[in-house]
Order: structure tokens, then C-alpha cells, then sequence
């Protein structure tokens, strides 16, 4: 079986992490298949990027590294991985989920004549026997399915594979030459706009997730509210621990029901059932009950932790590691006084 690992290069030209986890994973199916393995790379600095890697294996390298593709774009970037799975005559493609390759593959794939399947969790190799994994409704149900159909594009999220780690060397990639149109270099980017560093709280890879519940915003135990404070203590928090922050349904929904909240939370935040399955190393969840709907975001998390003044609440019941049974306010702020 013929395999291709799709990448492409960052804006400095090296490869990013989503690149390398990908192809640990095309060198595994190359050694479940006994297979060929050919490594496609697109982007500037393309040729220099498969140097960095020529010791992963691959029997060849090719590379479009043309100026139309130094930015991404969607009619370039399509026209040039098109052009490489054709070249390499691959039966199997795996690339990672990124942004560009998210907007570019579909199109690449129909140019090609191959199906493709996205947000795969796992892709694993029975003889030529491909069997990729992905989660449905929610991340609740995992769906184990094969395709006959060749050439097969295949993206798999990332964070599911370890990074490829190995020997660089003399990969002398082949540059392959391809075709762009007027139209096709019609769009440019102009420059990157990107809210301050202590102003972005989803960060996906953080080592740390802090979950916000709607308990922050309910009266303490004196009887008042303390939104601004707490705001302060999760903000502090989120910036000394450079965590990323994720919400649960019931406190970005307070926003649309005219109630004072968290002027920095939204729904990009959310966490659970309908939001998003983050991975990260850890997890930290304060004020949240922790019940189904909040935790199945919480499955890829690596070790659980909570806070709560209920010592019943859904985190005890088994979903988390360790709770701590104390105030939010109290427990954050001696957090951040260490921190500091």
C-alpha cells in the first residue's frame, strides 16, 4: 500500500506539532501495512522542513514550496495537495486537522478523485485493512469504519498521536511543479489581527484547562455578589498558570438571560455535551456540579480535579480525581497568592 503523509510549514517554515503527530502516525501504518510511506509537504520553506525529518522512514519526499503558497489560501492550497496526492500515486493520505488543511482538503480530495473523512480520533492498519475511529453525537459514540474506496484522505484531530521524533538529514524532496491561475492568487492576506496574550483564554495547547461554573456568579456565603472578584481570581489565575479557560452551559447562557456575568466568557468557552471535548493534560473545574452533560467534555482530560462546597456534587461521584470541598473564592485566591 502506497501512504502519503500530507504537511504543510508554519509561517517561520518549520513544521508544526500537528504535522509531526501525524506522521508518527503515517510511519505506524507503514509498519502495519508493509507498505511505502511518502511524505508530501506544502508551504514555504517546504524542502528545508523534510530535512528535519528524513529520518521518519519515507522512501521519497516531494514538496511544493512555490511563493502562491507561502500564505494560506484555499484555491492554492487545494490546486498544490491535489497535485501531490496525484503525484504520489498514494492509495492512503493521512494529514492532520488543521485550519488551512480543514478549508483546503475536501476540494484537494474531489480534484483527486478520493473520498475523505474528517475529525478521525484513530487510524490503525489489519494488513491493508485501514480502520479509522471518530467520535459521533457529541463525542458520546465512537464509530469504528473502513473504506474500499482509494485514494482515501484521511484528517485526524490533533493531540491523538505522540509528536515523530527522529534524524534529520538529506531528504532531497522533489519539488513538484504546479499550475496556479489569475484567479487563484486573486485573494491575499494583508496582515493578522490577534487580541493580546493576556486577553485570549481558549488555548488549546495549555497544559491546564480552568472550567468556570455558574456558582461564581450566584450570592456567596455573606449573601451579595461578588461577580467582580471573581472575574479578578479567574483572570489572575488564568494568566500566572497560562491556562486556558472553558465554561459550563448553564453560566455563558446567564449573558442572554440579562443577568450580570463574566464580560470575558462566551460560548466559544463552553465545555460539555454542546460545546466543546478539549485535551489537555489537566483539568481544573470550580463552582461546576459535574453532571453527564459537563463531564463528556471532560473525557480526554488526563487527570480531573474540582472544586465545590458540596462534597455530594456530580464531581464525587467518581468523575473527578480529586475534589477539594471548600469555597471557590478562598481556594483561588490562596492558589493565585502561590502563583505569585
Amino acid at each position: 500500500m502506497k501512504i502519503l503523509a500530507l504537511l504543510h510549514t508554519q509561517e517561520s517554515g518549520s513544521l508544526p506539532k500537528a504535522a509531526l503527530e501525524i506522521l508518527t502516525a503515517a510511519v505506524a501504518l507503514k509498519e502495519q501495512t508493509g507498505g511505502t510511506l511518502a511524505v508530501g509537504i506544502i508551504g514555504q520553506g517546504a524542502a528545508t522542513a523534510a530535512d528535519t525529518i528524513a529520518g521518519c522512514g519515507a522512501e521519497s519526499f516531494l514538496a511544493v514550496s512555490a511563493e502562491a503558497v507561502a500564505q494560506p489560501r484555499y484555491a492554492t492550497d487545494a490546486a498544490a495537495t491535489a497535485a501531490l496526492i496525484k503525484e504520489s500515486g498514494a492509495e492512503l493520505v493521512v494529514a492532520p486537522g488543521t485550519a488551512r488543511f480543514a478549508r483546503c482538503l475536501p476540494g484537494a480530495a474531489y480534484r483527486a478523485g478520493a473520498q475523505i473523512d474528517t475529525h478521525v480520533a484513530s487510524i490503525k492498519a489489519e494488513g491493508e485493512k485501514i480502520q479509522a475511529q471518530r467520535w459521533f453525537y457529541r463525542q458520546r459514540i465512537l464509530v469504528t469504519f473502513s473504506r474500499t474506496a482509494r485514494p482515501w484522505v484521511i484528517m485526524a484531530d490533533a493531540g491523538v498521536n505522540t509528536p515523530w521524533q527522529g534524524a534529520s538529514g538529506a531528504a532531497g524532496a522533489q519539488e513538484v511543479a504546479v499550475s496556479f491561475s489569475d484567479t487563484d492568487l486573486r485573494t491575499n492576506v494583508t496582515g493578522t489581527r490577534a487580541p493580546a496574550a493576556d486577553a485570549q483564554t481558549i488555548k488549546p495547547d495549555a497544559a491546564l484547562l480552568f472550567v468556570a461554573g455558574a456558582g461564581w456568579t450566584k450570592k456567596q456565603k455573606d449573601g451579595q455578589f461578588h461577580i467582580a472578584e471573581a472575574g479578578t481570581l479567574i483572570q489572575d489565575f488564568l494568566l500566572k498558570a497560562a491556562a486556558s479557560l472553558g465554561s459550563s452551559k448553564s453560566l455563558v447562557d446567564l449573558q442572554s438571560e440579562g443577568q450580570e456575568t463574566l464580560n470575558f466568557m462566551t460560548h466559544m468557552n463552553q465545555v460539555g455535551q454542546t460545546g466543546s471535548t478539549p485535551r489537555h493534560a489537566k483539568g481544573l473545574a470550580t463552582c461546576c456540579h459535574g453532571e453527564e452533560p459537563h463531564t463528556v467534555g471532560w473525557r480526554f482530560i488526563n487527570e480531573r480535579r474540582a472544586v465545590n462546597l458540596d462534597p455530594n456534587c456530580g464531581w464525587a461521584q467518581g468523575k473527578a480525581d480529586v475534589l477539594y470541598v471548600g469555597d471557590a473564592f478562598e481556594v483561588m485566591a490562596k492558589v493565585n497568592a502561590m502563583l505569585s
